[in-house]
């Protein structure tokens, strides 16, 4: 019995008996032939359509085909621009224009002006007319006597020649000679004159294409597209006028329609002005110029601008507005740096000199007095309001003898500068900074009382400038904090400390060059009192919100007369002020000029500060307000009293106040006086119909108090 025997392993050496060995062959498949798409065919007029219409579209010739029309219109239109000169010139066209225009404005006496114009232009006309009946026969006369006179001359010529040479022939050589110059010339012509018919309408062509150029006097979808851009439109009379025309204003839109082309006439000369230009229009009669203010933003868009390049104010001439216009993106340039960085060796006079603060509209350079003027600058937040008074106050350092007290409720270091400079420094936004400014203000209103005695005993005596400069004065108005008297440091009413210290600076400080100085934003009513920002000299306002704002800062006759803070850009227009102002040159007839003050960094206002402190033997910056000590009023009244058994409460007012100004000053009134009393248990007695103060009375307020303090001291 045989086994078969099964190997479970891989046999991996090759077979020895290649007989055995098969090799295989691998034939691919045959690759099929590729099955052809149809492709459509396109008709022949369908592809010769969209060979045209793209050689329609094309850019290259839209191009030539304005060119074409632009050229053509050129001529055509210049046609007629000579065709109306020409009929201007021979007819009295022109002055029936000018005379329906002044009409149409309700110019009366500019309309018969031009209407004896035009008398005695068709009177001339007239003349000239009847003229031209005798000329024909004295044009002949005359042709006879000159034709006369040259032959002879020529005559006579011949006979000199004649006996000078002895030729007798020589007599009509000189005739002779002209004959041949004539006929000379009528050759010359004869050949001329066939070049010259085909030449000469070329010529003309020309010169009418020339006088359409000038004038651009083509549509404006055929102008060149530099030309035909809508930014950055020329400034030119016919633009105007259509602007005026379209801007809603139905009596403005039916008179220029009356006036036809004439419509410039309401115009006086555009002049360059700066970086625009500027123009006085005469309204027609029945159209008011606050109708044409109120449209800002419509009048700017038709003259192709932005609503913040086209200022409106009102002159002093009547039913006149006047509209500067600035070039298209000129206003979003800066102006450059302040003067006082580029010129280390700038001085300052308090009395006679201008602080250079920017640049007007017109490009000029606009410096402001701040001699003898209380100053409120106001605005948005973030707007430039601290650099602006900063930049004032940096010049006004560079003369030594101006002293500085600054509070700066920001507090967080745009006034640190003044270290060494200012002899007082309150940098903070806390209720405890609000209360160290107020009594700042107050003690400015004890020396300002000192000045004001010491003037009455000298009139000759001279102090030294004092500025109270209070940046974020809102922050003072809004304290909420009040004194052990319960008075409060801020508010608007006569029982504020804050409001009433300004007030007494701003009445009587500017006559002591002790002048008040406020940066303030978001003006309100309770932030901003009434009697407060109407105090100030010089009223400057950055972007605010509302007019009614704008009215705040700036006061109503501007805002009226076309001073506009609150239709300044914000964010965009940063440092732009408009100024109400004695102190800064104003354009005649203006209430407001508007001012792109120059910007003073950190560093360079640092490197002005430090020269300021070279000027001045050294300074000590007192960082607090040092107080007196504290006064008690019912003794004082006690003391003032004296021996009088009783005394009207005017007479004790007036010996409070000359016992300690700084103490007893206008805050103190009647009604204080008598809440003072009544506090222990007394009030003022009427004596004759007269309110007085008893000394009785005010001795026995003096024994409860004590008797008070000594029981609570027991206690």
């Amino acid at each position: 019995m045989s086994e078969n025997v099964v190997h479970l392993h891989k046999d991996t050496d090759p077979p020895t008996d290649t007989a055995t060995v098969t090799t295989l062959t691998v034939v691919p498949d045959p690759v099929p032939d590729p099955v052809p798409v149809p492709v459509p065919i396109v008709p022949l007029w369908v592809r010769s359509g969209r060979a045209i219409k793209t050689a329609v579209t094309h850019e290259r010739t839209r191009t030539t085909a304005r060119a074409v029309a632009r050229h053509g219109l050129y001529t055509i239109n210049g046609g007629r621009i000579v065709a109306r000169r020409t009929w201007d010139g021979k007819t009295g066209a022109r002055y029936e224009r000018m005379l329906r225009a002044a009409e149409a404005a309700g110019n009366y006496e500019v309309a018969e002006e031009w209407e004896e114009r035009l008398q005695r232009f068709r009177e001339a006309r007239h003349r000239r007319r009847m003229d031209l009946l005798h000329s024909p026969v004295d044009v002949a006369k005359g042709v006879g006597v000159g034709a006369g006179m040259s032959v002879g001359v020529l005559v006579a010529l011949g006979v000199v020649m004649a006996i000078n040479n002895h030729h007798a022939g020589d007599v009509i050589t000189p005739l002779a000679a002209t004959i041949e110059f004539v006929g000379l010339l009528i050759r010359i012509v004869q050949v001329v004159w066939g070049p010259a018919l085909t030449i000469g309408p070329l010529l003309a062509l020309l010169a009418l294409w020339a006088v359409g150029s000038k004038q651009q006097a083509a549509p404006a979808w055929a102008l060149p597209a530099n030309v035909r851009s809508s930014e950055g439109e020329p400034i030119t009379p016919s633009i105007v006028v259509k602007a005026l025309r379209d801007l809603g204003v139905p009596a403005l839109r039916n008179a220029i329609k009356e006036m036809g082309d004439a419509g410039a006439a309401m115009l006086g000369p555009i002049r360059i002005a700066g970086c625009g230009v500027e123009v006085d229009v005469t309204l027609p009669s029945g159209v008011s110029t606050n109708e044409v203010q109120g449209k800002r933003r419509k009048l700017a868009e038709n003259l192709t601008r932005h609503e913040h390049e086209v200022f409106i104010t009102i002159p002093q001439a009547a039913r006149t507005v006047r509209l500067w216009i600035a070039d298209s993106g000129a206003l979003d340039e800066p102006i450059g740096p302040s003067p006082l960085v580029i010129d280390e060796t700038m001085t300052a006079n308090y009395k006679t000199g201008k602080a250079p603060w920017g640049q007007d509209l017109r490009g000029d350079a606009a410096a402001l007095s701040l001699y003898q003027r209380h100053l409120l600058v106001t605005g948005l937040s973030n707007q430039g309001k601290t650099a602006a008074l900063r930049a004032l106050a940096l010049w006004l350092a560079l003369d030594r003898n101006v002293q500085f007290w600054i509070a700066d409720l920001k507090g967080i270091g745009d006034w640190a500068v003044f270290e060494g400079i200012a002899k007082m420094l309150i940098e903070g936004p806390s209720d405890d900074h609000c209360i160290q400014a107020t009594e700042m203000v107050e003690d400015a209103v004890g020396e300002m009382n000192r000045r004001i005695e010491a003037q009455r005993r000298d009139p000759s005596i001279v102090f030294p400038p004092l500025i109270v400069l209070v940046d974020e004065a809102q922050k003072a108005f809004m304290c909420p904090a009040k004194g052990e008297d319960k008075r409060p440091y801020g508010g608007s009413k006569a029982t504020s400390r804050y409001f009433m210290a300004v007030r007494e600076i701003h009445n009587q400080g500017r006559a002591v060059d002790v002048l008040m100085w406020q940066g303030t934003q978001d003006p309100t009513d309770q932030n901003l009192p009434k009697l407060v920002r109407e105090g100030a000299h010089t009223r400057a306002s950055l972007v605010v919100g509302t007019e009614s704002q704008a009215e705040m800062a700036l006061g109503a006759k501007a805002v009226n007369a076309g001073a506009a803070p609150h239709l300044l850009r914000q964010g965009l227009d940063k440092g732009t002020l408009v100024v109400a102002s004695d102190g800064i040159t104003i354009p005649a007839g203006q209430s407001s000029i508007t001012v792109r003050t120059h910007f003073i960094d950190d560093e360079p206002a640092a490197e002005i500060a430090a020269r300021a402190k070279a000027l001045r033997d050294g300074v000590t910056t007192l960082r607090a307000v040092e107080q007196g000590e504290e006064r008690d009023a019912l003794a004082d009244v006690a003391s003032v009293l004296g021996d009088a058994p009783r005394l009207r409460t005017n007479e004790v007012l007036k010996r409070l106040h000359a016992l300690d100004p700084s103490a007893y000053g206008d805050q103190w009134t009647n009604d204080r006086l008598k809440s003072l009393l009544e506090e222990y248990g007394e009030e003022p007695k009427k004596s004759h119909g007269v309110m007085v103060i008893h000394r009785d009375h005010i001795l026995r307020a003096l024994a409860n108090r004590d008797a008070d303090g000594s029981a609570s001291a027991a206690e």
